[in-house]
This record gives structure tokens, sequence and C-alpha cells, in this order.
């Protein structure tokens, strides 16, 4: 679905209004169009101190999303972390509006549920849509995340299966990125079983660090992530807000599927190769993979 430029009868353009004509200003725009899709770099961005993006109206989202869209941890983390690390015994609400004080972080997801965040997704996908199919295709299953974090919280070592801009609308943060598709940081199997329903959770060791970017980013910054790069974020001294725009293109869904039929292989006994990065197209294995699923030998 071309969510960016699908009407919505119950979102709120007016909500969205106040935003300045540009979001991303051209300069902007020329800087994603020659980096995307493989290549971090970041961006400017003009949506600072919405009133969607406060504290107390990001509680109230909260409040109106189901609790599968909610997640909250503990602050104090290790780079590496195996499971669920649990809360700090607040409700979201309350960690969302004490989070310089309450030592956590916390995502929201999927907020185009919400007809006013739809609306705001909707425009800032709409400023890139061009740049965004000219490389990859259709721009396909749009989804929108807000990060609450106290200072100093770290998102542990993950990878996601979008394409990502980050964009920080309060205080800072540094990403730490590494190679995307390098087994060294993600290894094949962890890839397939996070296609066939495992977490994203990556293991670390501290002899990854060297291959590591640290990228930097404060209000008014955003940041590029390529799909499946294995990432980990530090917060800065103040407390953060960060809006994730996410989206998936036939290249990550044939990347995806790839993965599925080479968990098949492997199942097999075969060493399948990995499938290929962007431009390269892996679609034989995914055309394999959907086939195999159509007939019922996958789920």
């Amino acid at each position: 679905m071309d969510f960016a430029r699908t009407p919505s009868p119950d979102s709120a353009p007016d909500i969205v209004d106040d935003l300045p004509q540009d979001v991303f200003p051209p300069e902007a725009r020329m800087q994603f169009a020659k980096n995307y899709p493989e290549t971090p770099h970041k961006l400017t961005h003009n949506l600072r101190q919405h009133e969607l993006l406060a504290l107390d109206a990001l509680a109230a989202l909260a409040g109106k999303l189901p609790s599968r869209s909610i997640e909250y941890n503990r602050g104090d983390l290790p780079i590496g972390v195996e499971g669920k690390p649990g809360t700090t015994g607040l409700s979201i609400e309350d960690t969302i509006r004490q989070v310089a004080t309450s030592n956590s972080w916390a995502v929201l997801k999927n907020i185009e549920q919400v007809p006013a965040y739809e609306a705001l997704l909707r425009r800032l996908l709409d400023e890139i849509h061009d740049e965004i199919e000219a490389k990859t295709g259709a721009m396909l299953r749009p989804q929108g995340f807000i990060f609450i974090s106290s200072p100093d919280a770290v998102t542990p070592y993950h990878f996601d299966p979008e394409h990502n801009i980050l964009l920080q609308i309060k205080g800072g943060k540094t990403m730490t990125q590494f190679p995307a598709g390098d087994a060294k940081y993600a290894p094949d199997e962890v890839h397939e079983t996070y296609h066939s329903g495992g977490a994203r959770e990556l293991v670390w060791s501290d002899n990854l660090a060297t291959g590591g970017t640290e990228i930097a980013i404060t209000a008014g910054e955003a940041l590029f992530v390529p799909v499946m790069a294995p990432h980990f974020v530090r917060n800065g001294p103040e407390s953060s807000i960060s809006l994730s725009i996410t989206w998936r293109s036939d290249w990550s869904f044939e990347e995806a599927d790839a993965r599925g039929l080479n968990r098949i292989l492997r199942k097999l006994g075969i060493d399948p190769a990995a499938p290929g990065r962007w431009p390269r197209s892996n679609r034989g294995k995914a055309y394999a993979y959907r086939a195999l699923r159509k007939v019922g030998f996958v789920s």
C-alpha cells in the first residue's frame, strides 16, 4: 500500500497544517537521494517542538495505543542484552512524563494507528516519496515509532527490517552503526531465524566495537539507517525524544524472503550464499520461497 499517497477519512490534516512547508529542506532531500538506500548519512529537518511530540501528548498517545504497541524498559542496560530486561515499575504514562528521572527508555510502535499521527507520518513520507521509489520501487508498509529516553539510556545492539530515518526532536543521542549484510556483525543464521519469528536482538562482543561508526545527532538532525544494519544507541546527558519513520520496499521484502529460503536450505544441510545487498537482486530466491509458501510448504 502506498500509504503516503492514500487519503484517510479519519486523518487529522489540521494537526499538521502548522508544519513548515518542507520538513526536509531541499539540501536534505538531495543528500537522501544521493545516499539511499545503502549509505548511513545525516540529514537536517524542521520538525522540532511540534505539539504532537511533546511529553504530555506522547503520554496521551500511549494511552490510546494497544499494549502490543508499547514497550518500555530500564535505561541502565548493557549494549548486548538477552530477553526483555523489565521496567522500573512505573506505568508507561508516568515513564514518559518523568523521563528526565525515570531511568527508562520507551518506544511507542505503529503510531499511525492514531489518526493525528497517521497524518504526520503521511506528510513526512510524502516529502521523500519520489526519492524512495526511484531507487527501491514502491514504498510499502510505512510505520512510525517514537522513542522517549532518559539521560544516558542505552538501546541495546539489534537490527531492524525496515528502511529507517530517525529524526531527533529533543536532546541528543549517538548511534553506533555496523555494516549491513556483514555476517561478522549479524550472522546469517540470526537473520534467517529473525525472518521466521525470532528476536531482533544480536549477540554483542567487545571485539566488534572497532567495526562500528559512531554518528551523533541533536535536535533538528536526522539519521538514515539502512535495512538490517546492526546498531546500538546511547542517549546523551538530557532526556530525548526521537521519531522514527520507516518503510519497506520490494527490495527489502525480496531480501527477507531470500533469507527464508536459505533457512530451508540450511535445514537440508546446504550452506547457502547470503542474499546480495542493493542493487543486487534476490528475486530468484524470493520467488522460490514465495512459491513454497503458496503451496503450504512453509507458513
